[in-house]
C-alpha cells in the first residue's frame, strides 16, 4: 500500500531564511560561550567547561545552519483540498495533521524582516483548539492560500 503525501511544497526560499535564522541562532549561542569563556577566567574554573561549550556549540551550528533546514525543507508538505487541509512536517519524527476545513476559523498571513527580503509569508490556521502554520509561503501564493483556505471554511461551514 503506498502513502499518499501532499503535494506541495514550500518555496526553496525559506531554506534560506531557516539557515539565517540558524546562523542567528548560532550566534547568539558563541556570545554565550565567549561570556563562558570570561567567567572561567575569572573565577578560575576549569578550562573543559569552555571546551565542552565550544564543542556543543560547533555540534549545535553545524545541525542549525546546514542539516536540520535541508531535512526540514524536504519533509515540510501541505495540500489544500475542498474537504480539509493536509500538514506533512518534522525533523525527527514526522507529523501528519488533517484539518477539516468546517474546524477552520480564520486564516492570517504574516511576516517577519527576513521573509520580508526574501518575499516569503507564514500563513496561520486556526481552528478553536490550536494554530496550524505553513512556514515561507512565496507572498503571492500565501495571500491565495489565505483566501482559498477561508472560502472553502465558509463553504464548509454553509454544509454543516
Amino acid at each position: 500500500m503506498e502513502i499518499r503525501l501532499p503535494s506541495r511544497r514550500i518555496s526553496q526560499r525559506g531554506l534560506k531564511v531557516w539557515r539565517i535564522m540558524g546562523a542567528i541562532n548560532s550566534l547568539i549561542l558563541w556570545v554565550i560561550v565567549g561570556v563562558l569563556g570570561v567567567l572561567t577566567y575569572f573565577f578560575d574554573w576549569p578550562l573543559w567547561i569552555v571546551f565542552t561549550g565550544s564543542g556543543l556549540a560547533l555540534i549545535i551550528t553545524i545541525l542549525g545552519i546546514s542539516i536540520i533546514p535541508s531535512i526540514r525543507w524536504k519533509r515540510w508538505r501541505y495540500e489544500v483540498t475542498e474537504h480539509e487541509l493536509e500538514l506533512q512536517h518534522g525533523v525527527f519524527f514526522i507529523h501528519r495533521t488533517l484539518v477539516p476545513m468546517v474546524r477552520v476559523q480564520h486564516v492570517d498571513t504574516s511576516q517577519g524582516p527576513i521573509l520580508k527580503k526574501y518575499n516569503l509569508a507564514t500563513v496561520s490556521i486556526s481552528t478553536a483548539a490550536t494554530v496550524h502554520e505553513i512556514p515561507a509561503v512565496d507572498i503571492h501564493e500565501a495571500e491565495e492560500l489565505r483566501r482559498s483556505i477561508s472560502a472553502l471554511a465558509r463553504v464548509a461551514e454553509d454544509d454543516v
